[in-house]
């Protein structure tokens, strides 16, 4: 069967497009929102920034936000198949919301990773949801409960209090607010907007996500969408690729939001919107639209940032779950934290007080020698950025000039990707990371390309952080830039991807 691998770039979408549209429609809008009881109460000491976490997520669901199942018709337009009971949330991204007009940033989890489910052992990520849905539509079925759309949205809710505490216990970040998205919703929203436009390095056929598109750019919706960011068979790095794949639509998607005119009340495409997200989109109870609308109209120019969790390898075999993704608990909250900053250290930090604050980031950076290289023509900027990382405690290596080239790069040496994740978490993360087997062993490259704009750039506070911890960092710039992949190879210089 085909799996709806459905994008959370719909779910973005949905939020950025609040910047607008809660303005022009606040009380309509919140009276027709799905919502469900999925959020603990916050902790007693709020992070002093403000910043929210939310986790989104695209679900592989074959009914809409209410608990109807979808129809023939409609699931034939989705090329999905009928339903064998499976239900995976299959793309997940916990987004960090600023307070401050800072960048969001974004960090992706590979949907195979193989993790701790809180009351059901290891077993990959996707799975939490549906182990938890399972139990608790029999345990309602037992308690006499007999209507299938309350059994859905019941079932669901408990599914989505086991992600929820899955990704916590995984990221140590503690989640505020909950979105979901499923197929239906997706379909809807890119054809509402008139499809997002990627371009590929290579023609593409799968069978298995629908995907069939040749080489270069193109403009996609609807279906074609849904094979795009679902399709990881045939890729070179699987779901990997796909990840980056989503996170490229995702940021297109933003784009075209924030740049035209889909936002004017009484448009035709606001109204589309508005439809899409009433049919199949899901937020926690708790959430306050009206005021996390306003947040969003401080963030400063629509930028975006993304990253994917440090991994081990994609081809880990387990006598339950057959090959998945090896994950480094320990490795993953630290990455986690330091791109969320100080919000979350503000909120659980056990450590003693009198320790100086930042000093868990930096600690192990001086086993790392940095070389930089400058390639993109701009006198002085691989010395300004060597002192940017020295001063973060990387021990400096060769400082030198490098071939012309558009996109920055971080190699690492042989089975050193928590090195290369880190320098390119001290630079922003907004770049492709990968393997150099030239390399010797506790050395990492950075080839500077004319994307960079983080620490030691021209206009750059040189990394000096604030309260969300991202100042000074490259982002994804929406009006053009691509999606950082540390996980799989990036873009090529002409923005094309695998």
């Amino acid at each position: 069967m085909v799996g709806g691998k459905v994008a959370v770039a719909a779910l973005s979408a949905v939020v950025l497009i609040g910047t607008g549209y809660y303005a022009n429609r606040i009380d309509s809008f919140t009276d027709s929102l799905t919502t469900a009881d999925v959020i603990d109460a916050p902790p007693v000491e709020k992070p002093a920034d403000g910043a929210n976490d939310i986790l989104m997520v695209g679900m592989d669901s074959r009914t809409d936000a209410q608990g109807h199942p979808l129809s023939k018709e409609q699931l034939a337009m989705l090329s999905a198949g009928v339903s064998n009971g499976e239900l995976n949330t299959d793309t997940l991204i916990l987004i960090r919301i600023p307070n401050d007009g800072s960048p969001v940033v974004g960090i992706s989890v590979p949907r195979d990773s193989y993790v701790d489910i809180p009351g059901y052992g290891q077993h990959k990520i996707n799975s939490a949801y549906l182990r938890a849905k399972n139990d608790a539509y029999k345990q309602l079925k037992n308690d006499g409960v007999t209507d299938e759309a309350e059994l859905q949205v019941r079932s669901n809710q408990e599914g989505a209090k086991n992600l929820i505490a899955t990704m916590q216990d995984l990221t140590g970040a503690t989640i505020d607010h909950y979105a979901e998205v499923n197929l239906l919703g997706f379909y809807d929203i890119t054809n509402a907007i008139g499809g997002i436009d990627v371009c590929l390095k290579a023609a593409v056929k799968d069978r298995y996500s629908g995907a069939n598109f040749p080489a270069g750019p193109q403009t996609l919706a609807g279906t074609q969408a849904l094979a795009f960011v679902r399709q990881r068979h045939g890729l070179p790095n699987g779901d990997l690729d796909r990840i980056q794949r989503q996170q490229t639509f995702m940021s297109g998607m933003a784009k075209k939001v924030f740049s035209g005119d889909m936002l004017t009340p009484g448009s035709d495409t606001l109204d589309a919107l508005q439809a899409a997200i009433q049919k199949s989109v899901v937020l926690d109870k708790g959430w306050n639209v009206m005021q996390f609308a306003q947040q969003m109209m401080g963030i400063t120019g629509g930028k975006v940032g993304f990253q994917t969790i440090p991994h081990g390898t994609i081809d880990l075999k387990t006598e339950s779950d057959g090959s998945a993704i090896e994950i480094d608990p320990t490795a993953v909250k630290d990455f986690v934290s330091s791109l969320l900053g100080t919000k979350d250290k503000g909120k659980k930090d056990t450590k003693d007080p009198k320790e100086p604050a930042g000093q868990d980031d930096a600690s192990g950076n001086e086993k790392i020698t940095v070389n930089v290289r400058n390639a993109t023509g701009l006198s002085g900027l691989a010395g300004s950025v060597a002192d940017a990382l020295a001063a973060k405690g990387f021990k400096q290596g060769d400082v030198g000039n490098a071939a012309s080239r558009q996109s920055t790069v971080v190699r690492y040496a042989t089975g050193e990707q928590d090195s290369g994740n880190r320098v390119a978490g001290a630079l922003g993360g907004n770049m492709q990371v990968e393997e150099d087997a030239n390399l010797p062993p506790g050395s990492v490259t950075v080839l500077l390309g004319g994307d960079y704009g983080g620490p030691g750039a021209s206009g750059s506070d040189g990394g000096a952080s604030s309260g969300d911890g991202l100042t000074g960092r490259p982002v994804l710039n929406l009006s053009g830039a691509r999606a950082a992949q540390p996980a799989a190879p990036g873009p090529d210089q002409s923005g094309c991807i695998n």
